[in-house]
């Protein structure tokens, strides 16, 4: 199903859809990587990148800006969490802006959630802050991205102690879907994005390239799954990532989560990465004393802002 909006002004125009073609998908993906590399970030999620394919996903529409025909901006709207306004992304091509563009897809973004809205701002550019103050969305949600030097200059890794009756295996894809998908959803409940991860969530990670179940770790205690530490490679980059760490509620406490890190960790290091890299919002101390205290520093912050409550 599509919407075509009126044109904003001559030779722009924004169409609201439901699902892209393969043609759609390949021009936004396009859009996305030619603005990474001019700003040194990547302006839509790995998880909104994914939704780009396979179809439509309940609650997520796709807004494609043109100039004159030509494919100038894209935004992307979620509204599935029963609490929280829908979340955005968008970008505008590096070498279309100055023109209005943001603000447009801004607004249309806006009108299309009801003027109840978040937007993430990666990277955090004074282009996007200013957008979002002219837009009226005020800040609330900081998320850090972490380093660490894996290289033989690093300052060694700790060891992976981990808790007593506990042990570690790699994830079997088919087998551990289920109970995997369940921790994971205990572990972050708080959490909007990451909790909510769902079967076609999984699998669509699983069908990526970069996949690699030898760096998938689970812990089990009685038989029973009760953290894990995911670890993803981003070759181009030499790039190895915490991609997501989590321990199941009751069997937090006795340093799994810090042991299941390091393990990650030691794995990654042990292919020659130079680098480790992790996210975590700024609002957990917890989290962060963990990582910091593994070495971890700050080195870009992604902002999210929203509409008054």
């Amino acid at each position: 199903m599509t919407d075509a909006a009126a044109a904003l002004e001559p030779g722009r125009q924004i169409e609201t859809l439901d699902e892209l073609t393969e043609e759609q998908a390949g021009a936004v993906l396009a859009l996305i990587e030619d603005a990474a590399r001019t700003d040194g970030t990547t302006a839509v999620s790995e998880q909104g990148r994914l939704r780009l394919r396979g179809g439509p996903r309940e609650g997520v529409r796709h807004l494609l800006l043109t100039e004159g025909g030509r494919l100038a901006g894209y935004g992307q709207l979620e509204d599935t969490d029963p609490v929280e306004a829908p979340a955005a992304e968008l970008l505008v091509h590096p070498s279309l802006r100055g023109r209005g563009h943001g603000r447009a897809l801004g607004s249309a973004l806006l009108a299309a959630s009801g003027k109840r809205l978040r937007v993430w701002a990666h990277g955090g550019k004074p282009a996007a802050r200013h957008l979002a103050q002219v837009l009226g969305l005020t800040l609330f949600r900081e998320l850090r991205q972490l380093r660490r030097p894996l290289g033989p200059d690093a300052d060694p890794l700790p060891l992976a102690a981990l808790p007593p009756g506990t042990t570690v295996r790699t994830f079997v894809p088919g087998a551990d879907d289920a109970a995997w998908l369940a921790v994971n959803a205990a572990a972050f409940a708080h959490h909007p994005e990451q909790g909510s991860l769902r079967q076609r969530d999984l699998d669509d990670r699983i069908a990526q390239p970069w996949f690699d179940p030898a760096g998938f770790f689970l812990a089990e205690r009685d038989g029973e799954l009760v953290g894990f530490h995911w670890t993803k490679v981003h070759r181009e980059e030499r790039l190895g990532e915490v991609y997501v760490v989590g321990v199941r509620p009751g069997a937090q406490g006795g340093g799994l989560g810090k042991a299941l890190t390091a393990t990650g960790l030691r794995h990654l290091a042990a292919q020659g990465l130079p680098t480790a890299m992790l996210y975590v919002d700024a609002d957990n101390p917890a989290a962060l004393a963990v990582y910091e205290g593994l070495g971890f520093t700050t080195h870009e912050v992604d902002l999210m802002y929203r509409t008054e409550s």
